[in-house]
């Protein structure tokens, strides 16, 4: 876990590296990107491109492409306030410096889609995955956690989010799942941080060592853990509580429920097609110009468009679907539960089923197969579709909360609160 605050210098190092890695695709990108932020709010170009001095900028360093080092410097300038940490004090809304939620979403969205990337070449963008509350890291140590946790509860709710996503987005239209939960079930939230583009399986590892070192270090005995997923959130948590049950750690025996949001048990036609990013990356208008990155498509994307949870067997390759013996049923011991989305106002045709929630076929996120032997097999009860809900609604929908709140309040408890 990174025990450092985000730098100015190290976004500049890392955004150094990537355009030394690819000068030429990454300044048509970067330009869209400070196309977007040097506009107001609202306004957009009909092709990308920045204009005046800033535009002669840009076109020079596409004609250098070849001199490596004044490649770079060009785009160190220009990344500089793209990704640089909001500075005390400064106004939140300068269109040239983004506050925080804007360069994290930015950050998070380049490690989804070259995540597996940044981290093999030990690029600073790179996130490290970390447990935090109200975006700040947590230390896992006891002294600490109590200090940060004075009121912690027995009972801890931990959120994961999606692809191309990070922990502050949780937050939309004025609504975090964690948040009100933590009201309604007298909990305590505590909110993922990952880098997407890593392989799902990595990811369910890395996160299962994690749980491990909080269940030890909680400030009081963790009574139950409730697992909640968004999209490829719920896949990673499938594969750590796999892996920590085969590594024999103890914390699975503390989950007391498994929820996932549009999670794509049987992968996402969509992403298959390669029209999964836009949406993913619609939601952050300065993250948007990555979907230009096309064809390129990290470990964690090629895992999210087939459902894979378990590691590779030996000889696969990365873009193969996964053979019916990978299967991974539902864990044993927590209650599962799964919501899928469906555009529209029945899901009851089988054009509604296959568009989902505009990303994911209703039945992948219910984990419902043809095979029965490959089904996930979530109880009747625990399943429920969300009508006229897109893929990124579940995250605010009212109507969503509301079923997550009944499926996790307590037996005899009292209200879950409002959305």
């Amino acid at each position: 876990m990174s025990k450092h605050p985000p730098s100015a210098h190290g976004d500049i190092r890392g955004a150094a590296r990537l355009a030394v890695d690819a000068t030429a695709g990454l300044t048509d990108l970067v330009e869209a990107m400070h196309q977007r932020i040097a506009s107001a709010p609202g306004a957009t170009a009909a092709n990308g491109r920045t204009s005046g001095i800033t535009g002669l900028v840009y076109k020079s360093i596409r004609g250098v492409t070849k001199l490596v080092g004044g490649s770079v410097d060009g785009l160190l300038g220009l990344l500089e306030p793209l990704l640089a940490p909001q500075p005390k004090g400064a106004d939140a809304d300068s269109p040239a410096r983004p506050p925080k939620p804007q360069r994290e979403a930015i950050v998070a969205a380049l490690n989804g889609v070259l995540g597996d990337h940044l981290a093999a070449t030990h690029n600073p963008l790179a996130i490290t995955m970390a447990l935090r509350h109200g975006g700040q890291p947590l230390v896992l140590d006891r002294a600490a956690l109590q200090a940060r946790f004075p009121k912690a509860q027995g009972r801890v709710v931990v959120l994961l989010h999606g692809l191309c996503m990070n922990d502050l987005q949780w937050l939309r239209d004025g609504h975090d799942h964690g948040a009100t939960l933590s009201a309604a079930l007298d909990a305590t939230p505590l909110y993922l941080h990952y880098n997407s583009g890593l392989s799902i399986p990595d990811n369910g590892r890395l996160f299962a060592s994690l749980l491990a070192q909080l269940v030890a270090a909680w400030p009081v005995p963790v009574e139950s853990l409730v697992l909640l997923g968004h999209s490829m959130g719920g896949l990673v948590a499938r594969s750590a509580l796999a892996q920590a049950q085969d590594a024999g750690q103890t914390w699975p025996q503390r989950v007391s429920d498994l929820v996932c949001l549009g999670s794509p048990h049987f992968g996402a036609p969509l992403e298959r097609a390669g029209h999964g990013l836009d949406l993913l990356l619609d939601g952050t208008p300065y993250a948007a110009p990555l979907a230009r990155l096309g064809k390129v498509r990290s470990a964690g994307i090629m895992d999210l468009r087939h459902g894979r949870v378990r590691p590779l067997a030996a000889g696969s390759r990365a873009d193969d679907a996964p053979a019916p013996e990978a299967s991974l049923p539902l864990p044993e011991g927590p209650r599962c539960h799964a919501i899928a989305g469906c555009l529209g106002t029945s899901s009851k045709s089988l054009k509604a089923r296959l568009a989902g929630d505009g990303l994911v076929p209703v039945d992948s996120a219910l984990g419902q197969h043809p095979d029965p032997a490959r089904a996930l097999h979530f109880a009747p009860d625990r399943q429920w579709v969300a009508q006229g809900v897109n893929h990124m609604a579940l995250l605010s929908d009212a109507g969503v909360y509301a079923q997550i709140a009944a499926w996790l309040r307590p037996p005899g408890g009292g209200p879950t609160g409002s959305a």
